[in-house]
Formats: structure tokens, sequence, C-alpha cells
């Protein structure tokens, strides 16, 4: 008998939400407010499959495409530092922009951020037999953030 640890993965793709922001401590232009169309990929990690063979049922995930949806379509993403959140606060009372406020606007922080809401999610609807290993934020072709992390409570026995 083998002491080989295994699992069995997928990943998810998600695309197509537009939204703006700005690193207002960079000293170059991503200080300045542009956007890009952003997409996002899962890697989702199984100790057994489900009862239809799969590690993730992908119809399954309609709470997380909807929180990707609030969070990043059409909207204006600011750092909870940003020295201008008053005026964005006041641009998003008049409807001028859709206002969401983060610790960091950043892929590589997006990243984590969505591999938290997607292992929140598979906890409540798999009780541990699932989790999200890898999240990667994309801005452009060219640009990406990931975060890889086994959640604690994942653990092969």
């Amino acid at each position: 008998m083998s002491n080989q640890v295994s699992n069995f993965s997928c990943s998810k793709h998600f695309e197509g939400f537009p939204c703006c922001h700005r690193q207002w401590k960079h000293p170059g232009h991503c200080r300045f407010v542009h956007g890009y169309s952003r997409s996002f990929t899962f890697w989702f990690s199984a100790k057994s499959l489900d009862a239809h063979g799969f590690v993730v049922d992908f119809s399954s995930l309609q709470l997380l495409e909807k929180k990707l949806k609030q969070q990043f379509d059409h909207t204006f993403l600011v750092n909870t530092d940003d020295p201008l959140l008053s005026v964005w606060e006041d641009l998003s009372s008049q409807e001028a922009l859709d206002l969401r406020v983060m610790e960091n606007v950043g892929m590589e922080y997006t990243s984590k951020l969505i591999w938290e809401w997607a292992n929140s999610i598979l906890l409540d609807k798999d009780g541990g037999r699932t989790c999200c290993s890898r999240a990667q934020a994309i801005e452009n072709h060219s640009n990406s953030g990931f975060f890889d992390a086994i959640p604690e409570w994942f653990r092969f026995d």
C-alpha cells in the first residue's frame, strides 16, 4: 500500500468584469484611474469526487459568481487609505461611480480575497471535501496575480 497523498482537481474561469481602480501610492502611471475587464480563475481540489463524479459542480458556483459581479462589474475600486476617498464617496453618492473600498485593489491582494470567498462557499457547501487551492486575478493578457494556499480545514488524513 502506498503512502502517496493524492487528490482530484479542476479549474473554473470567470471573465468579463469591467472595472477601474488606481494605485495612489505608485509613483508612475498606475496612480491614475484606469480600468480593465478583469477575469478570475480558480483551482479546486477534492479528497474525493462527489456523487456525480465531480470535484466541484460548476453549476453550484453561482454564489461565487454573484460575489464577483457585485464587487467587480462596472465598479470603481479604491484602497481604504486612498487620500481622495471622500471625493470618491461623494461621486458615488451622486451616482457617478459605483464605489468599492478594498484593503488593496491590486491583483495580488484581489487573488487572496477571491480565494477566501471561494473557500468560505466551498466549506459551507461541501463540509471540507473540497477547497480552492489557487486563485488568479487577471487584469489583462499580460498581468495577473495569484494566491496559493491550502485552507487549514482541508487536510488529507
